[in-house]
């Protein structure tokens, strides 16, 4: 029951925080962009591989990463390699107050990429109140408010990610 309830009032403060939160956003060229963020739930290992070689891609187009993720209970945080949050950072009254979850959406990400192919309102609630330039997710009818950059993938979270990479780099 306490879990509904801290659960609903972070739905309630992520749809403020959409009406309320107005950073400047801008599709960035991707030869101009310095800065891309990830964030994800914690879902298998393939999964963790394929952040892992996104990564290696901006590293070698000579951009920085900074990765989060969600991890949820009962799921292995595989090499503790990425910074993470979880359910027990969420306040009774429905604050996320991670330090590295608040630190990182307070970084104004050229590109903030969404890995999940299913909406976690945890982390929906970190893109609303996110600096980021332009946040990319995968497309849903309810995506609208949370991303400049929608991408329609049918297909699993490599796929998603492959799209993603071919999408932001052609951007000019």
């Amino acid at each position: 029951m306490k879990t509904v309830i801290r659960l609903n009032l972070l739905k309630f403060r992520t749809s403020r925080l959409i009406e309320t939160n107005k950073p400047a956003r801008a599709n960035v060229p991707y030869k101009n962009a310095q800065q891309i963020g990830i964030i994800f739930t914690v879902e298998d290992k393939a999964k963790h591989e394929t952040i892992k070689n996104l990564i290696k891609k901006f590293e070698q187009d000579g951009k920085q990463s900074e990765v989060i993720e969600f991890l949820p209970e009962k799921k292995d945080n595989y090499e503790f390699k990425f910074n993470f949050f979880t359910e027990n950072d969420l306040s009774f009254w429905g604050n996320i107050v991670s330090v590295d979850a608040l630190k990182f959406i307070e970084t104004p990400f050229d590109f903030l990429l969404y890995l999940d192919t299913s909406p976690n309102p945890l982390i929906l609630h970190l893109l609303a109140r996110s600096k980021a330039k332009c946040r990319v997710g995968r497309s849903w009818s309810e995506g609208h408010p949370y991303f400049e950059l929608m991408i329609e993938s049918v297909g699993n979270v490599n796929v998603l990610a492959e799209t993603m990479y071919n999408y932001i780099t052609q951007l000019r």
